[in-house]
This record gives structure tokens, C-alpha cells and sequence, in this order.
């Protein structure tokens, strides 16, 4: 009975739950109602499709996607070669635009050049030639108009053997430096094979390359290319020639490219090229047809950097765990000792005791928990500071030579730092300057008459903002100024201290040339095509400090002038009312009185008082012109300081002598006797 009131009561829910039938009329509502928004979505389609689709439910139903299965995806996958991702992004290593890119394959070839022949102890002779490249014989366009041009670079290295001529330019991340903790040009491995990596993408012409290992041995001629797909070189031709050099490598590339003068260009690189490396003979052809000569004036090279290893402040904790498998050592102190830079076996014993780790553990079995307590340990144990025998800086000779041979100027100072350290990186900062613009242009370069000024007012007659040359392991930095740190420190210098107009966050205005180098054996450049130095504190630090000793050089330089200036106009003065006054007194004695005898007694008591003909040599030292070590002062009458001698030139009197003459060291014997003397008298 209960079964049956269920059964029932289902029943009647279900008949409730059906809907009753309507009638005609309200069909027929319903079926208008349908009808105004479907008009109405006619009129006006609607954004969303989902309400479309609500509102329309006679429509069709759309087709179902096809999907694609985790297999079909996984066989997509595959390798991409380090030569494909920078054929299409070629950007990122210095070839952005056609101008650029000619300049970035002649940086190339030169740096390779120089690297060469510096590390074989050999003079680097080096012939850079830029001729505009013609096809099918027809007449060559002006080089301004040229779109295609031969670079071709000879230098007197050492040559390459003949197995490692097609690697070293027809594959991408090869060389011999980037594994190496030592100062160099190149760094990656990339340069020069991207050069001919961006010929074969624009011209489809090889990369010709000439080598001969010395006079005996015979000379290689290859033709090569890279397999992108692979990363490895093609080689199209190979074959033995006659060269007329005896030693060296020549290599040869066909490249779309633009030749315009100017800031960024090959011409300056070449020149700013000269002024850090003067040890070099520098020849260049340019697509004009014109022969320009930078001649060596240092016979001899710089210190041969040395190779270190790294320093503990250095590595990261990957990089730790990886030397922990790789090491050769037993021992983990001796692994601390041998692997590392600047560690002793009693430091390694002290890290070790830090880090609560046996010294006699084997460093494989450091991993985890004890490798992450040995990297910290590492970094809370005092250590000292890396070597900086693997660093060679230009000098301050050789800056104060460049920038004279180069630049015309009054006035020449360079400064070198002390060694610095930036994540366990020794790096050398130094800087030079060069201010005026020479005698013979001030010669001829009319003074415009005084103009009054307001009260507050700055004297401002240079409308020229100073050059900045940026400088990493000898190498000039062209392109992204701003994003260097160089450039942000030159900005945040106060040149107004030292006599310069600047304006707030610009440039100093003024004829001078700011000359910044950075030395290290990796330096942190923000990209690929080494372009800028990357913002670390502690090499703008050491940066502001090379500028700010150039600028106090400077600033005693100007004061000095502008007292000289004003001690000739004094003098000045005076000879104007000599003449008058040996009259007045020849009248007052009746004609009697010896004209040429008092003229000649007020002109010295004049030159006296004004501090005389050479004030500056009274003021001046052993180290340098007027008090100032590594300068050069150039005036009408000649140099004074550390000025080069021209090759071929023999040295001028107007250059000081390299030590004092007896006769100066006399006089300031008898100055210093005469002091006391004074003062008893007082």
C-alpha cells in the first residue's frame, strides 16, 4: 500500500510539472517577440558572441576546432642553431642599419688585428681599406651613394694555422678568450664570424681570407661560409697561394653598407682607434680614394696581461656547484686553494671552519644544504682583492700622447686609478682631457668685443658642448651614449667648480674632448654588440673620481691663465704711461736726463711687479708644466710637459728638459737659504 501512495504521488508531481498547453494567441505573442530582436540584431550585430548565440537559437551549430595532440606538438619541437637566432636578430650584434653595420665590420676585423698581434709581442701594423664594391663591370657610384662596399683588413700578426682558419670565421661563439680571465678586445667569440655572417646574408659573397704563420711556411687562401642550420663553417675554396707578406692575415668581405663622414662613423672610429692605441701604425684607405696615416708614437707595447683565475666574490652559487663537480682536487681546502684566486690554504681552512665542513671532504659530495652554507661562508670571509696583473692600462703617457696627436688643444692631462673590484672583476678606470682649441685656431679666430652683463650672469662665448670618447679594453664605444655609464658620469660631474660653464643635467660647454677608459678582464656591457658599459656603482664611482682629479688639473690650468691674463694687462697699462713719464722727467731736468736708461729701469720694475716673463716656470715642478703631473700645456711660443716627439723630429728646446739643469736646482737652493734669512729679520 505505502509502494502504491508513492507511485501516486510521483504521478501527480510529474503531471504538475508538465507545462499546460497554450493557446493560439500566445503562439502567436511569442513568435513576434522572437522576431524584434532577431531585426534588431540585424540592424546592430552584436560584440559579444555568446549572447549572439543565446539570442539565436535556430542557428546552426559551429563546426568543432581541431585540436592538435601532445604528440603532433612534441614533434615540432626541435634545435635552434646560435646561427639562426642572430640571422634573425641580427640586430642585437651591431648591424641595425646599413651605416652601422659597415662600421661594425671594419671594429671587427681591427680588433682581431690588434688582439693578434699584442698577444704575439709584435708592433701591430695594421692596413684598413674601404672601397665601394661593383658588379658586372658597371661604373662605380660616389661612395655617398654606394650601397655595397669591400672591407679589407692586413695586419703583420702571427697568422692562423690552417685547421683553425674556417672555425675562427664561420662559427658563431669559437675563439679562444671568452673561457680566459684576462684583459682582451674580444670577449664572446662572435665578432668577426658575424661579419661574415651578415655578408653572406646581404651579398651572398664568402669570406676571403689570406693567412701565413712566417716566411718559411706557405700561405692559406680560404673561401668560407657558415651553415646557419648548423653553426658550422662551409668551405667553398681552399687552396695555397704567393703572398707578398711574410707574416700576418688578411681578411676580405663584401657587405650592403653606407659610407657617411661624421659622428659614429668608420673615419672616427679609426681615428679614436689612434689615440688609445698609440703603439700602433694604423693605415687607411677610405672610398674617396684618400690615404690617411696614423703614425706609432710609442715604440713599444703595453704589459702583456696575464691570465688569473677567479675570484670567490665573483662566482655565483651555480657557478660553484659546477667547479664542485668539475674540480680535479681531493679535497675540498684544496679545491678552495687551487680553483680560486687570492685563497690561501689558510683562508680555504677558515672558510671551511665557517661553513661547518670537513677541509678534507671531497668536493664532489658538497651539494645542497652544505654547498649553499659553503657559498655563504665564501661570501662573509674577508679575502683580498684580486690581482691586477691580468689588466693592462693605457697610461698616462700614452693617453697624453694620443689625445696630442689627434686633438688640437691648449691644455692635456690624463689620470689613471688605482686598481678597483666590481662582483669579484679587477677593472682600471682612466681618463684624460684635452681643452682649447690650439694656438693657430685661437690665432685665427678674432676676439668679439666685450659685451656688459647683468649681475649674476655668466660669461657664455662657447656654444659648442664637449665630446665624450668612451673607451672598454682599448676599444671605442660609438653608439648609446645615453645608456652608458661613462656618459652618466661626465653628466654628473660639477665642471663649474673648475671653471667650466655647464648648464644642470647637460654636457660642459666649451671647447674640450672628455677621454674615459675601462680596463677589466670581462667588462659588463648592456648588450651583445657591445655598444655600453652597464650602470654597477663602483665603476661610476671610480669613473667620478678620474674626472674630478682631470677637473682640478683643469680648473689650476684656467685660474692660472685668467691671473696671467690679468698680469698682462697690468702690464700693459704700465707701458703705456712709461713713455709719458720718461718725458715729464727729461722735461723736469732740463733735457738732460738719460731717456733710454729710465725707460728701460721702469719696464723691469713693470715686468717685476706683473710677475714677470715666466711666471709659470717660477710656479712649476719636476713632475709636470706649472705644478700639474701628466699634462701638457701648449702655447704659441711651444709645449710644456710630457709632449710627444714627432717620429723623424728631433726634440724642440720649447719642450722642458726630462730632469732639471743644475742651474734651476741652484736658484731654488738659494730661494729656500733666503727664506729663513727673511724671517730672522721679520
Amino acid at each position: 500500500m505505502r509502494a502504491m501512495a508513492k507511485r501516486t504521488r510521483k504521478s501527480k508531481a510529474a503531471v504538475k510539472s508538465k507545462p499546460a498547453p497554450k493557446s493560439k494567441r500566445e503562439l502567436r505573442s511569442k513568435a513576434k517577440s522572437k522576431a524584434k530582436p532577431e531585426a534588431a540584431t540585424a540592424k546592430t550585430p552584436a560584440t559579444d558572441p555568446k549572447a549572439a548565440e543565446a539570442k539565436t537559437p535556430d542557428a546552426k551549430p559551429a563546426k568543432p576546432t581541431t585540436t592538435i595532440s601532445a604528440v603532433e606538438m612534441g614533434a615540432r619541437q626541435r634545435e635552434i642553431s646560435v646561427s639562426e637566432f642572430f640571422t634573425k636578430n641580427r640586430h642585437l650584434l651591431g648591424f641595425d642599419n646599413p651605416r652601422k653595420a659597415l662600421l661594425t665590420c671594419v671594429k671587427e676585423a681591427v680588433d682581431n688585428a690588434l688582439d693578434a698581434a699584442e698577444e704575439a709581442g709584435i708592433l701591430p701594423d695594421v692596413l684598413v681599406n674601404v672601397e665601394v664594391a661593383v658588379a658586372d663591370g658597371a661604373p662605380p657610384p660616389p661612395p655617398s651613394q654606394a650601397t655595397r662596399f669591400r672591407v679589407t683588413v692586413i695586419d703583420n700578426g702571427p697568422g692562423i694555422v690552417r685547421q683553425q682558419i674556417p672555425p675562427i670565421f664561420a662559427k658563431l661563439l669559437y675563439g679562444s678568450k671568452f673561457h680566459r680571465l684576462r684583459m682582451s678586445r674580444g670577449q664572446q667569440g662572435i665578432g668577426i664570424s658575424a661579419a661574415g655572417m651578415y655578408a653572406q646574408l646581404t651579398t651572398g659573397k664568402p669570406v676571403q681570407i689570406i693567412s701565413r704563420t712566417g716566411a718559411r711556411a706557405a700561405a692559406h687562401y680560404f673561401e668560407v661560409q657558415i651553415d646557419t642550420k648548423k653553426n658550422e663553417p662551409r668551405i667553398v675554396e681552399n687552396k695555397k697561394i704567393d703572398w707578398e707578406h711574410q707574416r700576418g692575415t688578411q681578411v676580405a668581405l663584401e657587405i650592403d653598407g653606407r659610407y657617411q663622414k661624421g659622428r659614429a662613423s668608420v673615419d672616427e672610429y679609426l681615428e679614436q682607434v689612434a689615440i688609445a692605441n698609440p703603439h700602433v701604425q694604423l693605415v687607411y684607405r677610405t672610398p674617396e680614394a684618400e690615404t690617411r696615416e696614423y703614425p706609432r708614437t710609442i715604440q713599444e707595447l703595453p704589459p702583456q696581461p696575464k691570465e688569473i683565475k677567479p675570484h670567490p666574490y665573483g662566482i655565483e652559487f651555480g657557478i660553484l656547484l659546477r667547479m664542485l663537480h668539475d674540480t680535479r682536487s681531493r679535497t675540498l681546502a684544496g679545491f678552495l686553494a687551487a680553483d680560486f684566486s687570492r685563497v690561501s690554504s689558510a683562508v680555504a681552512q677558515q672558510i671551511c671552519g665557517t661553513a661547518k665542513l670537513s677541509p678534507n671532504a671531497k668536493p664532489r659530495n658538497v651539494h645542497g644544504v652544505d654547498a649553499e652554507a659553503l657559498y655563504k661562508a665564501i661570501q662573509s670571509t674577508k679575502i683580498m682583492a684580486p690581482p691586477s696583473n691580468c689588466i693592462s692600462p693605457i697610461g698616462e703617457k700614452a693617453i697624453l700622447h694620443g689625445l696630442y696627436k689627434q686633438i688640437k688643444g691648449d691644455f692635456y692631462t690624463a689620470v689613471t686609478r688605482p686598481p678597483a673590484v666590481y662582483r669579484g672583476n679587477p677593472f682600471i678606470i682612466e681618463a684624460g682631457l684635452a681643452f682649447g682649441r690650439g694656438p693657430d685656431q685661437a690665432a685665427q679666430t678674432p676676439e668679439a668685443p666685450a659685451v656688459p652683463l647683468a649681475e649674476g650672469e655668466q660669461q657664455d662665448d662657447d656654444n659648442e658642448l664637449a665630446r665624450v670618447i668612451r673607451y672598454a679594453n682599448r676599444v671605442p664605444l660609438l653608439y648609446q651614449q645615453s645608456a652608458c655609464a661613462t656618459f652618466k658620469s661626465v653628466l654628473e660631474t660639477t665642471w663649474r667648480n673648475y671653471g667650466v660653464v655647464q648648464s644642470r643635467g647637460a654636457l660642459p660647454a666649451g671647447p674640450m674632448v672628455v677621454f674615459v677608459h675601462m680596463a677589466s678582464v670581462w667588462v659588463p656591457f648592456t648588450s651583445e654588440s657591445k655598444e655600453a658599459i652597464a650602470d654597477y656603482d663602483e665603476i661610476r664611482k671610480e669613473i667620478r673620481l678620474a674626472l674630478q682629479e682631470c677637473g682640478r688639473r683643469l680648473g689650476v690650468f684656467l685660474r692660472k691663465r685668467e691671473r696671467a691674463k690679468g698680469e698682462f694687462r697690468r702690464r700693459n697699462i704700465f707701458e703705456l704711461y712709461i713713455e709719458e713719464v720718461v718725458e715729464a722727467c727729461a722735461r723736469l731736468k732740463g733735457g738732460k736726463f738719460p731717456k733710454e736708461k729710465l725707460k728701460n729701469q721702469l719696464q723691469k720694475i713693470a715686468l717685476k711687479r706683473t710677475g714677470g716673463a715666466k711666471t709659470d716656470e717660477i710656479l712649476g715642478h719636476e713632475s709636470g708644466p706649472e705644478g700639474l703631473p701628466h699634462s701638457i700645456i701648449v702655447t704659441p711660443e711651444g709645449t710644456e710637459g710630457e709632449a710627444p716627439v714627432p717620429p723623424g723630429a728631433e726634440p724642440s728646446n720649447g719642450g722642458p728638459p726630462e730632469e732639471p739643469t743644475p742651474t734651476k736646482e741652484t736658484t731654488k737652493a738659494a730661494k729656500r737659504k733666503s727664506k729663513p734669512s727673511k724671517r730672522k729679520k721679520r
